[in-house]
């Protein structure tokens, strides 16, 4: 059966079933067309390749590298890795990178995450779409075909000049004991916690106790999925924390460049306010290097809570909202050399880390600034939750734009401030004496029917009323 890639090349990566979908000769011609479309044109020097922990991953992984190797590009295979691991290597390299992991989608599935030299995303209109229109056309056979002298092809171990690159941003040699329950949920946090966060990288002992959880690198999740985004897949470390008498539990996606966190008392903590907290710490940092307060900026997306750019604000620093999605959060912190960037999905990204995103890095910066005083991580967080937010509510619609201007209409009489920024956002400040502030974002998913949801408000009545009178109408309730 012929394969047709724009059924799941997607807007940011590949992501597809194995073998239906993505295959050797899949893996294959888009390496080959990444050589092509992106390191070629760019005049790169050669391309890091990394993998999960998934069955098919070291099989695809090693098909896309001699697709590079086919047009002439040497090729770095740098095996087991993070994502977090693989946008290192591509910056501490200065090559183009590719790695091999579907995240937290099930066992079934595969992909590939695409980078430039420096970690520099590829996306739909940074290239991705041209790599898919030529490996198809490679794959069509309708492709001129190419003989170039092969490429090198070479093994390389990064795992401990990753390892201590990181413990460089974050010093966490003296900071107070901590007991700390990681849930890996199979993935690459089991390959990579031990090595940062441990010693089997050879760096120093932290005073860390780890209580970990899940850590055994399995592709088939059998424990629960990899998706921290999910609640019930929280349930085994918030209990374990519990347990254990932790100070915090840290939960890794897949591919481990999701960070989310659970406090002593077993509740989740919000990515917003992880956000928060990691700016706080950003800017103090920034500002004790001699940067005014004024010329450092910090990157949030439209749905994170309206308190990410409250503390960024009132700490003196710049604010810079944009879209949903890496590609947009990276572009506008080069555009602004933002020292900093979070979302509410739990991606974390930082400056020092080649704009790119590291849920290893994020949980860092959350054992410094727990591990620096001696109050609970509730306590400490608490300074970052003023507001109740609804979560993200997926719907399912006929016409995204339609059910999106029923919305505009429902609006037009409540006092609001329109955004268009990325899907439609409606702001009500309010006075603060019996009229609550309140906000909501509703966005169309790019690849399925769905109308996105995220509401926000000053207290829970008020979220509550918002969030169930926009269902209904999304809905036609």
């Amino acid at each position: 059966m012929p394969h047709t890639l724009s059924d799941f090349v997607k807007a940011y990566d590949v992501r597809g079933l194995v073998p239906e979908q993505l295959d050797v000769d899949v893996a294959w011609a888009l390496g080959a067309a990444f050589a092509e479309v992106v390191i070629t044109r760019e005049k790169g020097t050669g391309c890091v390749i990394g993998h999960d922990m998934r069955a098919s991953s070291p099989e695809l992984s090693r098909a896309f590298g001699r697709g590079v190797a086919s047009r002439g590009i040497d090729v770095t295979h740098i095996g087991l890795a993070s994502t977090d691991g693989l946008y290192f290597a591509s910056g501490h390299l200065d090559l183009a990178g590719a790695m091999f992991t579907a995240s937290h989608n099930p066992a079934a599935y595969n992909g590939i995450k695409l980078c430039r030299p420096g970690a520099r995303p590829v996306g739909q209109d940074s290239g991705l779409a041209d790599v898919r229109d030529l490996a198809q056309e490679l794959l069509d056979g309708t492709a001129e075909q190419r003989h170039e002298a092969e490429g090198a092809t070479t093994q390389r171990d990064v795992l401990a000049d990753y390892a201590g690159f990181l413990r460089g941003l974050v010093d966490l040699s003296g900071i107070r004991p901590l007991k700390v329950v990681v849930d890996a949920g199979n993935g690459m946090g089991g390959f990579t916690v031990p090595a940062v966060l441990g010693t089997e990288a050879g760096l120093p002992a932290l005073p860390l106790t780890i209580e970990p959880l899940y850590f055994e690198l399995d592709g088939t999740f059998p424990n629960h999925e990899a998706n921290p985004l999910e609640p019930e897949n929280l349930r085994d470390l918030q209990a374990a924390v519990v347990k254990h008498g932790a100070d915090l539990g840290l939960a890794f996606d897949g591919d481990a460049d999701r960070c989310f966190v659970v406090d002593e008392r077993g509740e989740p903590v919000s990515p917003s306010a992880i956000t928060a907290l990691i700016a706080t710490r950003e800017v103090a940092r920034e500002v004790a290097a001699g940067t005014p307060a004024a010329d450092v900026s910090i990157v949030h997306n439209v749905i994170t809570s309206a308190q990410v750019p409250e503390v960024i604000s009132d700490l003196g620093a710049k604010a810079v909202r944009t879209r949903v999605g890496h590609s947009f959060i990276k572009g506008e912190m080069a555009r602004s050399n933002a020292v900093f960037g979070g979302e509410h999905s739990a991606h974390y990204y930082f400056r020092d880390f080649w704009f790119a995103d590291t849920g290893m890095l994020a949980a860092m910066h959350v054992l410094a600034a727990l591990g620096e005083q001696s109050a609970p991580l509730s306590d400490v967080m608490g300074d970052f939750t003023a507001y109740e937010a609804s979560g993200e509510i997926n719907s399912t619609v006929a016409d995204a734009a339609a059910s999106t201007e029923k919305v505009r209409e429902w609006a037009k009489d409540k006092d609001v401030e329109v955004d268009e920024l990325d899907g439609l956002t409606l702001t009500h400040h309010g006075d603060g004496e019996g009229d609550p502030m309140w906000w909501l974002n509703l966005r169309a998913s790019n690849t399925e029917p769905l109308l996105r949801l995220n509401v926000e408000a000053a207290d829970a009545d008020t979220m509550a009323a918002i969030r169930d009178d926009v269902l209904s109408i999304v809905r036609g309730d």
